[in-house]
């Protein structure tokens, strides 16, 4: 077998390669993302180092995401068994914190740039992304992101994410573009709120962010609610109307549905001096935290449909939105030649007509006109004066194509504000700019490398995602019960390091 030559190649090799021993119906879908990639490529929406598999995140995810003082931080580390994060009831870390498996003892803190130089990593290059949102802050990288390591099984074969508190008060552009990110990378997402805070009204900028926009996610069952540090309200007349009041809150943001949570940490928590009050929250907390567990430990099969799931939105995409715009700016384009074509050359008619005219009329121009005219009648000086309009008309015509397109392409600048649109702008310029190039007409009617073998490699992907679905539900899925292996006990809080991957 060959060896791979490009660093695009390495990556995908060493990926094949993983997921060779890890899951080999993931390995197959690597080669659906290939074929992704020749599509986009034939259409320059890709250049040679760019793929589709590159642009998924194969490892599984888990987010943590809340408001300062939720909890998080205590959370995180009683799972791991560390103490990786620091707690405090204020604003402890204003950094995204990725944290992965390590081979040492101990706690390593690495910098952003670890994670933004590593295409191992799903941040690589986001500091690309946040400097088109916030100029000047992609130099920061290193303000917003750091890599946790430790030896942890709750980490072993996933990555989990904590982000830095939410505040009502501010939230940076680049930040939210990075929970954004975070969010739509991520198999599952645990929202945590401060059950000691139930004015939920203070936090309406957070609720907006975390809740509105989820609810109407095609993967809104991914978000799991956490009402944190619960026992603060033993002590009420009645805690459950403090349970109420946040599952109100959370209503009038949208949340009509879900699972809501609440926990607290066993070594954190206020005494309960009640023994009938003290067993009925921790029965309550050792439930809710078993099922939040439970689906920590499921994100690896998570991950395998998540990733379908993304190789068929992709080949959708290209279908649907990829095309469709590309021939929107190539129309644009076409227009403005079209419309600059005609006026220029019918100027130059209208001037012609004109100085015919003139010369015929006016006595002055009587021997130019007709020195012009005896020259013309010449056969050499004819195919030589049709030579040099035709070259200044062709040379005309080329100006105003470069012109034309580089107006179009300073309007989608100028226009694309979205910043989801906003990372694949390189990429519809890419490949606008093959299609007004010199060689092809402008009277195309479809994108270059458009045609029925590309749409024809796209509906075998998606084919394909359909049987690796079935492939999945054979492997997870056994509703005849025949030869079911014995399921394995679901994680309890008491014993949160040890996760298997």
């Amino acid at each position: 077998m060959a060896q791979p030559t490009t660093q695009l190649e390495k990556r995908l090799a060493s990926l094949e390669a993983h997921l060779a021993q890890e899951n080999p119906i993931l390995l197959r879908a690597v080669k659906s993302f290939r074929d992704l990639d020749v599509v986009a490529r034939r259409l320059g929406f890709f250049g040679p180092e760019e793929s589709y598999a590159t642009r998924v995140p194969w490892w599984p995810l888990v987010a943590i995401l809340g408001t300062y003082s939720a909890g998080k931080s205590t959370f995180i580390n009683s799972y791991l068994g560390y103490k990786l994060q620091l707690t405090g009831n204020q604003a402890v870390d204003d950094k995204f914190s990725v944290v992965c498996f390590g081979s040492e003892d101990g706690v390593r803190t690495l910098p952003g740039l670890a994670l933004d130089a590593d295409p191992r990593f799903p941040f690589y290059q986001i500091s690309r992304a946040i400097e088109e949102t916030a100029p000047g802050e992609g130099r920061r990288i290193d303000a917003y992101l750091q890599l946790k390591t430790c030896p942890s099984e709750g980490v072993r074969g996933k990555i989990m994410i904590d982000s830095p508190g939410f505040d009502a008060d501010a939230q940076r552009t680049a930040t939210l573009r990075i929970t954004n990110y975070i969010i739509d990378l991520s198999d599952l997402v645990l929202v945590f709120f401060d059950a000691r805070h139930p004015e939920a009204g203070t936090m309406h900028d957070t609720l907006g962010h975390l809740v509105a926009q989820s609810v109407v996610r095609p993967d809104s069952n991914k978000f799991l609610y956490i009402l944190n540090q619960i026992d603060a309200t033993a002590k009420e007349d009645n805690p459950e109307d403090v349970v109420a009041s946040w599952q109100r809150a959370l209503a009038q943001a949208g949340l009509t549905a879900g699972r809501f949570y609440r926990i607290y940490n066993k070594e954190a928590s206020i005494p309960i001096d009640d023994d009938a009050l003290r067993a009925r929250f921790e029965a309550k907390r050792d439930e809710d935290m078993a099922e939040i567990y439970a689906r920590m430990q499921q994100v690896e099969v998570d991950r395998a449909y998540r990733i379908i799931a993304v190789l068929e939105q992709m080949a959708h995409d290209i279908t649907t939105k990829v095309v469709p715009k590309l021939q929107a700016l190539l129309e644009q384009w076409r227009q403005r030649v079209l419309w600059s074509d005609g006026l220029l050359f019918g100027a130059i008619l209208l001037g012609g007509l004109v100085w015919t005219l003139m010369t015929g009329q006016w006595e002055g121009f009587t021997f130019t006109h007709t020195f012009w005219a005896a020259l013309l009648n010449e056969p050499v000086w004819r195919w030589v004066a049709l030579g040099v309009a035709g070259f200044l008309g062709l040379y005309a015509h080329v100006t105003i194509r470069k012109w034309s397109a580089r107006s179009v392409i300073a309007r989608l600048r100028r226009d694309t504000t979205d910043l989801r649109e906003q990372d694949l702008l390189e990429n519809f310029i890419a490949a606008f700019r093959k299609n007004t190039s010199l060689w092809h007409s402008i009277f195309r009617k479809h994108p270059v490398g458009w045609g029925k073998r590309a749409q024809q490699r796209l509906k075998t992907v998606l084919m394909d995602a359909n049987l690796y679905v079935q492939d999945l539900n054979d492997k997870f899925t056994n509703p005849s019960g025949k030869g079911m292996p014995v399921a394995t006990p679901a994680l309890t809080p008491a014993t949160p390091a040890k996760v298997e991957a």
